[in-house]
């Protein structure tokens, strides 16, 4: 009886190991080009939107970035007022990150879209003298004219702006001009607005609030959690938060 000829042998599987390397540099290339500040906030919506609906049923679709049939009616998921917000705004936060890039490194200023709409974060002790509601020109005079020609962009035609004041959980010293620091962070807000308005911003289109040490973003138990909190918030509001 001959014998079986010698099956021949599969191919090793040394070679998966060079292919996810390979895999695993491009991802981290392309994450190394990927710039934040390039995002479109409306198509980026869409996107989530598409798989949000992926897995609810056959006969429920996503949307699509590209435009389809009903194009022609002027019926494209960018055409609607809703992302045409969404799209004012991802312009807004473009030019933030632009205009205060020196001090997103420094942390001076930070930029954050929120639910609410789009929120520049003044920190305080770059912009205040402890226990003091009276701007530091010195420190800030540039900063805040480069937020003014923001508000006034005229892309932002018809917004409202909010102006809020926080504090860390100190109190304030009682022999000192602030009865609490409630007082201190409308104070500041109200100081900020001045600057703003003094430099051709609409006073009608704001809202002052002081919120004092209500609405911590970090822990109060540390000298740069307590920091943290010290802040302005500028907020461009979306329509549906006013």
């Amino acid at each position: 009886m001959a014998r079986k000829k010698k099956e021949a042998e599969g191919p090793k599987g040394e070679w998966i190991v060079t292919y996810s390397d390979m895999v695993t540099l491009l991802l981290c290339f392309f994450v190394a080009l990927f710039n934040p500040s390039d995002v479109d906030v409306s198509q980026l919506a869409a996107m989530i939107s598409t798989f949000t609906n992926a897995g609810m049923g056959a006969n429920s679709g996503g949307n699509t970035l590209s435009a389809g049939k009903s194009a022609d009616l002027g019926n494209t998921i960018m055409s609607l007022p809703s992302m045409e917000k969404g799209r004012t705004l991802g312009t807004a936060l473009k030019k933030a990150m632009s205009l205060f890039e020196p001090e997103l490194r420094s942390s001076k200023v930070r930029v954050t879209p929120e639910e609410r709409g789009l929120v520049i974060t003044l920190a305080s002790d770059a912009f205040f003298e402890p226990a003091s509601a009276q701007i530091n020109l010195e420190e800030a005079r540039e900063i805040l004219f480069r937020l003014g020609k923001l508000l006034n962009d005229e892309e932002l035609r018809g917004r409202k702006f909010r102006i809020e004041g926080h504090t860390d959980n100190t109190p304030v010293d009682p022999a000192g001009p602030w009865p609490s620091n409630w007082d201190l962070s409308v104070q500041r807000s109200i100081s900020v607005l001045r600057f703003l308005t003094d430099i051709g911003v609409e006073e009608k289109r704001f809202q002052v609030a002081g919120f004092a040490d209500t609405m911590p973003l970090s822990r109060n138990d540390s000298p740069e959690g307590r920091a943290y909190n010290r802040r302005v918030d500028v907020v461009i509001l979306d329509d549906g938060h006013l």
